[in-house]
């Protein structure tokens, strides 16, 4: 039986789609490596079908609904830790078994009803979740869970696979008269090896069983005593197992029984066959459905695995350049339809030449196959002035590295998963990718290394357009190299005019002249450290490799007479633009360089400016503090004076006043006296009210993009946090043991983290973030010292002018240690303990020298 859904349908049209990506490319970038790495994140056998027959999609909107799919995938399993698919069972076969008619086994029930089971608790829980995961949900809504099939198994069959007597009711009767007829049986056995007239002829007293009947062991020589038929003997034929004729009608009805609830269990196993048969189409799409979802989260988990970010999806817009302008403008031509025809190659020279508006961009890429711990990140991108890269650099300089990298993380992307490209990434949606990597020749066809590469780049031209993406290594190699130099030169002029995005390698010198000269084609290096003879796999695009061979030459010891020589054979022409070549270098890196600088400058202002308002916030409230306390003293000594002048008061009240002009009168000359006297206290008193509370903090706000380890404040909450991630739509911030993601515009940057500096030499690593705090607590003081001594050195890296020491107070064992350290240490200039509100005796605070 054939059951076809509009969601079968879709698939199947889909397949077709994903089946335009070339296959030798797939094979090239080893994106089937990437796809067996995927398919150990998946749950069960479907989900791992279905990951290893992944492919790349070239329709913008599969591609961003895949996308979307895996990055609330991510959330999801961040937020809901109960989302799982574990445990479940790819049912096709069994549900193909049961659309034939052959009875399932019980074993093959549970794993149905426990799979549905799963099933039901998944659509329930995304049904819950569908506003904050709408794309997971509508996978996990197509799943639509036959309650029959499940209350059948559960009344038929237990948890340990056995058929319930509930199962049926003639299975209940039969199940009730096997246990009498066993009991019979038994209990008639126990009296044959209990009577004591026989206990001389038995090898011992036991019941035991032989080819399904129940025996009692007879030793050889007493064959007879006991009538009975023998089923077995022992190896060494000292016992006979013998059935005592006296049990055989016994024996007959257990077995009977016995057969009578075996064809029962096969009735109803064939009656719960047919359940799942009728229920055929809705299990199969429930297992796809599963499928999918596994296919899903194992892509999310291969991207936590991978620390990958998500990248931008971009169709295909064209700008306009023409010969001898450098103004590009984009046109926004963006294509109505997904298979748009390119617009007619060019010919004419003379004639405009067009961007195709593709779009890559992969900041601080990591080959996903390569160490992470190893592998040095690299910066590839297109600008609006270049869609074809020539890169040049020694072997063995991470040239095809690039080119991998590029390839494998677009059809990564194109295929729903994130990719590993800390700084973000963008990439067009190409509909074919092209890859012309590695020396293929065969001994077999008589093909060299040159026609080798001939034959896969006469393929790729045959069906490359503007829409396709084009990896080339070692372009013209293996032949004459003036030849070889002109053919790379027509190849890459072909497809220029053709707009397809390119990516090549090459050792060719004039192929930089041309890469330098041509709109819309810009050079690229991978860099070689002349001191230490080694590549340092940094791309540098902008700037085309130099030729270190003299340089290398000298530096291995080469005779200068023999290196002098050299260059002199070479053009005057060559040696020029080598020498230009490596003035334009030292002037990038003394510019990257003073950019640094001003960047560190910047950041250690900002800090400083920080340390400084906190630092004056502090005095202030310590001013008030003591005014507040003064002003207080000075009231409780106005108030005893107030007290005194009371009790005067009413003494003078207490005394007859005499008529005016008396000696009496001097009493109201002294009441004047008080009222005025009590006047001027309550002036006094007045100025020694308590200073009003001071004003909330305002948190200090710089302006300027998050980065991680920026300190922010949350309006919100009212307090401040630090930056450990940032997103394309969100940031997370950890506030104390919390972590939070917020959206950019709901935190206050208040204090920019520690940035390691761009080093101007490539061979230099930049020093890792350090924070402005360091935690020694539950270290002891060997591993203490090391990491204290590392911390510092990386925060004078950095640019910190302080840092926080967190030690604990404990016994003081540690805090000694960490200030007998301190005192000493070159880079510290001074140091003190926290204030009470930054942790007392439990913090030291060390203020670092000033590069």
């Amino acid at each position: 039986m054939v059951f076809y859904t509009a969601w079968t349908a879709f698939i199947i049209s889909a397949c077709v789609i994903l089946s335009h990506m070339d296959s030798r490319t797939l094979r090239v970038l080893e994106f089937d490596k990437i796809r067996d790495r995927l398919a150990h994140f998946t749950s069960f056998s479907l989900g791992a079908e279905r990951a290893r027959a992944l492919l790349p999609t070239d329709d913008i909107r599969l591609a961003q609904e895949w996308q979307a799919e895996t990055r609330e995938a991510r959330r999801l399993l961040e937020e809901k830790s109960d989302i799982y698919i574990g445990g479940v069972h790819d049912l096709r076969p069994q549900v193909e078994q049961a659309v034939r008619g052959s009875p399932l086994l019980p074993a093959d029930l549970i794993d149905i009803r426990y799979t549905l089971q799963r099933a039901r608790s998944l659509q329930r829980a995304m049904s819950r979740l569908a506003d904050q995961f709408p794309h997971v949900a509508d996978v996990a809504l197509r799943i639509a869970v036959p309650m029959t099939v499940i209350d059948e198994i559960g009344r038929c069959i237990d948890e340990r696979g056995e058929v319930l007597d509930s199962a049926s009711d003639a299975l209940g009767r039969i199940r009730r008269e096997l246990r009498t007829a066993h009991s019979r049986l038994l209990e008639r056995l126990q009296r044959i090896v209990n009577t004591p007239a026989n206990a001389q002829y038995l090898q011992e007293p036991i019941v035991t069983q032989r080819q399904g009947r129940y025996v009692i062991p007879l030793r050889a020589e007493f064959k007879g005593r006991i009538p009975g038929l023998v089923h077995d003997q022992s190896g060494s034929g000292a016992t006979l197992f013998i059935e005592p004729m006296a049990v055989v009608d016994l024996n007959n009805q257990w077995r009977e029984a016995q057969l009578a609830e075996e064809e029962e269990i096969r009735r109803i196993l064939a009656a719960l066959t047919e359940v799942i048969a009728a229920h055929a189409d809705t299990i199969r799409i429930i297992v796809e459905a599963l499928g999918d979802l596994d296919l899903i989260f194992a892509k999310a988990r291969y991207a936590n695995e991978l620390r990958a970010v998500e990248p931008e999806l971009h169709d295909f817009g064209f700008r306009m350049l023409r010969p001898g302008s450098a103004q590009v403008s984009d046109f926004g031509l963006k294509a109505k339809h997904r298979k748009a025809s390119p617009p007619p190659a060019i010919h004419n020279p003379q004639s405009a030449i067009e961007h195709p508006g593709s779009v890559i961009k992969l900041l601080q890429a990591r080959h996903p196959l390569l160490d992470p711990l190893t592998v040095v990140p690299v910066d590839i991108y297109l600008d609006d002035d270049y869609f074809i890269v020539l890169i040049t650099g020694p072997n063995t300089g991470g040239k095809t590295v690039s080119l991998k990298t590029t390839g494998l993380l677009t059809l990564m992307a194109q295929a729903g998963l994130a990719i590993p490209a800390a700084e973000g990434a963008a990439v067009s949606v190409f509909e074919q990718v092209f890859a012309d990597i590695g020396d293929e020749q065969s001994i077999e066809q008589s093909l060299s290394t040159f026609s080798s590469h001939m034959t896969h780049i006469v393929e790729i031209l045959e069906q490359a357009d503007a829409r396709s993406l084009v990896l080339l290594d070692e372009l013209g190699a293996g032949t004459d190299p003036e030849e070889g130099a002109a053919l790379a030169q027509a190849l890459l002029n072909t497809l220029l005019e053709r707009r397809v995005t390119t990516l090549a390698t090459t050792h060719y010198s004039e192929l930089k002249v041309f890469a330098h000269s041509t709109p819309f084609v810009a050079n690229a290096s991978v860099e070689f450290d002349i001191e230490t003879l080694s590549p340092t796999y940094k791309l540098t695009i902008g700037l085309p490799g130099q030729s270190n061979a003299f340089a290398i030459a000298r530096r291995l010891g080469l005779a200068q007479a023999i290196v002098a020589q050299a260059e002199a054979l070479v053009s005057p022409q060559s040696l020029e633009a080598e020498t230009m070549l490596a003035e334009i270098k030292r002037a990038r890196e003394t510019a990257l360089a003073a950019e640094a600088e001003t960047k560190s400058a910047q950041r250690r202002a900002e800090a400083l400016n920080a340390d400084l308002r906190y630092r004056l916030a502090r005095i202030e409230e310590a001013r008030r503090e003591v005014l507040s306390a003064a002003r207080a003293e000075a009231g409780a000594e106005l108030a005893a004076t107030r007290q005194e002048i009371a009790q005067v008061q009413e003494r003078l009240a207490a005394v007859e006043i005499p008529p005016a002009g008396s000696p009496g009168a001097a009493a109201s000359l002294h009441r004047a006296w008080l009222a005025e006297a009590e006047a001027v206290l309550a002036r006094r008193a007045q100025q020694a009210q308590p200073l009003p509370p001071p004003a909330a903090a305002v948190p200090v706000v710089i302006d300027g993009p998050l980065e991680v380890g920026d300190r922010v404040w949350v309006p919100s909450l009212q307090a401040a946090g630090d930056v450990v991630n940032v997103g394309p739509r969100d940031v997370e911030v950890k506030v104390g043991s919390f972590r939070l993601k917020l959206a950019p515009h709901r935190v206050e940057l208040q204090e920019r983290g520690a940035r390691p500096a761009v080093q101007a030499s490539p061979s230099v690593p930049r020093p890792a973030d350090p924070g402005m705090e360091l935690d020694l607590r539950g270290l002891i003081v060997d591993d203490m010292l090391v990491e204290l001594d590392r911390y510092l050195d990386t925060a004078y890296l950095a640019g910190l002018p302080w840092v926080r020491i967190i030690h604990g107070k404990g016994t003081g064992a540690l805090r000694q240690a960490v200030r007998d350290e301190l005192r000493g240490h070159p880079l510290v200039s001074d140091f003190r303990a926290g204030e009470a509100n930054e942790g007392g005796e439990g913090v030291t605070v060390a203020r670092l020298v000033q590069r």
